[in-house]
Parts: structure tokens; sequence; C-alpha cells
């Protein structure tokens, strides 16, 4: 899969005294688009209840470059940039995009899995594993090592 793009339908409720999107709202964005990514390649709700396993974020950071108004006619990408070669650890970036190109905001987030009967770290089986390799991968895009116990 060389890219993904969803795009974004801003409400009233979205924006804040500012008159601009509110900065919240960014992040429940990036969960909406990156969960239709895997939804869309087979990873959907139901699956991660069969397979007793979840994502789990350790850290979400946004930078905002440019305001988003009600009006903005928005789309959001997801790209694997970074991640272990068994895909237990990985980062993602959503960048939000106005309709004439200009970034408005890049999300960041780095993220696991969580086995849901343990409670702990778990490695993902061959079907997440190959969903995950055939990720959008950004340019910048890295193997890492995997996290020291």
């Amino acid at each position: 899969m060389n890219s993904f793009s969803m795009p974004i339908s801003i409400r009233w409720a979205d924006i804040d005294a500012n008159r601009h999107l509110r900065h919240s709202v960014y992040y429940d964005f990036g969960a909406a688009a990156r969960m239709k990514l895997l939804s869309e390649r087979g990873l959907t709700t139901k699956k991660l209840e069969e397979l007793h396993i979840g994502p789990i974020l350790f850290r979400e950071e946004a930078v905002f470059r440019r305001e988003i108004l009600l009006e903005d006619q928005i789309s959001i990408t997801v790209e694997l940039y970074k991640c272990t070669a068994d895909f237990a650890r990985w980062s993602l970036r959503h960048t939000f995009i106005k309709e004439d190109g200009t970034v408005a905001t890049t999300l960041n987030i780095d993220g696991a899995w969580i086995d849901m009967n343990l409670r702990k770290l778990a490695k993902p089986d061959e079907f997440i594993q190959q969903i995950f390799a055939e990720f959008p991968k950004s340019k910048d895009f890295e193997w890492t090592l995997p996290a020291a116990k």
C-alpha cells in the first residue's frame, strides 16, 4: 500500500472560541484515520477482539503549523515512519493537509500492542505483522531495535 488518505468533515462542535479546530480534535481525527486504515486492511475491532490484542499509545505529539477553520477542506494521511522488525513497536505520522496542499498539522504517535487478557505488551501475530509490512511508509522510514526489557 503506497498511500492512505482520508477526507475530514469538520463539525461546528470541533471549533474552539478562537474559531479554529480545537487541539484535542486533532487526536480524535488521528485515531479515526489509523483505525480506518487498520480496518480496511482487515484488522477490524472484531478481529482485534478475536486475537485478544489491541493497539496502545505511549506518546502523541501534535505540531501545529497552520490553522484549520470550519470551512477548510482537509484530508489526513497516515504513514509508518519507524518500527521494530516484528512490528511490536511502531511510530505513525498523521499529516493534516489543506485542499491547496498546505500541511496544517503533523501528529506523531508511538505505539505497541497489548495482550488484552494478560494486560501486558505483546508481539503481534503474523496476520498483524503482514498488515504493518504493507503500511504506507514515510520517506524517512527507519527500522529500530526492540525496546530493552
